[in-house]
């Protein structure tokens, strides 16, 4: 069994959210998840609609019980949420834990003993931690094989990572136990400067750290947990259920490489020290022009559309604009146009990227917000999407397969604020 704790000293990052979506994701990808809850305010079972008063037994008395030498079978107090998810639920007694134990010696090793006699049973178990130090955070992390740390892409958010980083940090020279630890941009919103920035610095510091995957804001995991749904039952085909998803394959896919602490550490205390200039320069993007209806070509264009992450909106060197196409013949480049051109009121925009899974196009016209325009793919592989915009100047990049990039078919380019190029249309 693969244990992640999910923690965070700061609150509202979506802690909680995330532990319960991940969980259910997860499950829905075939694996048998336990979603343990160690935070005293009980969220994972409000959030999946278990009644408090009909939880007799909750994780409490199996702690303790482990104390007094008669241990409670974890089945005794776990509820079926979905075939494949059972959640192991908390109360506010939870939070007399500590003081009833006192300073035990053996009292951070608790949980980690707890999954460990249940460890053939559940193929992932996801940990809620309380957002502040104690026992109940150090029995979690000491119980981790990988520390997951959201992120909500926001000014104070960097100083909660600071925290949690140096927590983590005490605990490695305390317990001599590495974890993995690993940072998740949540609640990102694209069209805020500064979210794209901190996005920018966290993965030029970090690295392979940082998730690929981001989970956007999105209104549909809010609404899910307010009736008592993870994404998975409530959306599966929103935003935040498509970003949980390739959430729970990237987990799936590599296991975790250790990081010291230390060294991230050091990281993030110059990234908050640069909070400043970041919250200084900050702006959010407002009175873009607007786009009239996509003509009958461009399907799917709505939410539903193929899943797409922001997660590559990387700090990259400055760039040129692109050199001149190879020589081609007449004939193939009579049958053939690609960047963008313009036909009557139709701006064509068409990509050659015979390797890429999904290809979405980000601007002035949609906000900046790919997953709005994904572009089609045609028969020969490339892909296309066809806009009737009104006459103006708009900026561009393509998106492809996440990847944040300029048309290179396209001479007509302008360096952004990040070093890097923004692809131009005239449309008049």
């Amino acid at each position: 069994m693969r244990t992640i704790t999910i923690a965070n000293q700061k609150g509202g990052c979506g802690k909680t959210t995330v532990a319960i979506n991940l969980a259910a994701s997860l499950a829905r990808e075939g694996q048998r998840v336990l979603l343990m809850d160690v935070d005293p305010q009980g969220h994972c079972a409000l959030g999946l609609a278990v009644p408090d008063e009909q939880i007799d037994l909750s994780i409490l008395e199996c702690l303790l019980r482990r104390v007094d030498g008669e241990p409670l079978e974890l089945s005794r107090i776990t509820w079926q949420i979905t075939p494949n998810l059972d959640l192991a639920p908390a109360r506010a007694d939870l939070a007399t834990l500590e003081p009833r134990l006192g300073t035990r010696n053996d009292a951070d090793t608790l949980l980690s003993d707890l999954l460990a006699a249940n460890a053939d049973r559940y193929d992932y178990c996801v940990v809620d931690c309380p957002p502040h130090l104690g026992l109940l955070m150090r029995n979690a992390l000491y119980a981790a094989d990988e520390v997951v740390i959201p992120v909500d892409t926001g000014y104070f958010s960097l100083h909660g990572l600071t925290r949690q980083l140096e927590t983590i940090d005490q605990f490695v020279h305390q317990k001599g136990r590495q974890p993995a630890v690993r940072i998740l941009p949540n609640q990102y919103d694209v069209r805020t400067k500064l979210a794209r920035e901190i996005l920018a610095e966290l993965r030029n510091r970090f690295g392979a750290a940082v998730y690929q995957t981001v989970v956007n804001f999105n209104t549909k995991l809010k609404e899910g947990a307010s009736y008592g749904q993870p994404i998975t039952e409530f959306a599966p085909g929103s935003m935040g259920g498509r970003d949980f998803q390739k959430l729970a394959r990237e987990i799936l896919a590599a296991q975790p490489q250790a990081v010291p602490s230390a060294e991230m550490l050091r990281h993030v205390e110059r990234l908050a020290a640069d909070a400043e200039r970041l919250l200084a320069t900050t702006t959010t993007l407002i009175g873009r022009r607007q786009v009239q209806p996509a003509v009958a070509a461009t399907e799917g264009t709505s939410d539903a559309g193929p899943a797409v992450t922001l997660d590559a909106i990387e700090s990259q060197p400055a760039a040129t604009p692109p050199a001149e196409p190879s020589h081609e013949s007449i004939e193939q480049k009579l049958q053939v146009i690609y960047g963008v051109r313009q036909v009557g009121e139709v701006t064509f925009f068409r990509a050659h990227e015979p390797t890429a899974g999904e290809v979405h196009l980000a601007g002035d016209f949609n906000d900046w917000m790919p997953h709005t325009t994904p572009m089609q793919r045609l028969e020969n592989g490339d892909f296309e999407v066809q806009l009737r915009l009104g006459t103006g100047r708009y900026r561009y990049r393509l998106v492809i397969d996440g990847r944040w990039a300029h048309d290179a078919r396209n001479p007509n380019a302008e360096q952004n604020e990040y070093g890097e190029l923004n692809s131009v249309v005239e449309v008049g």
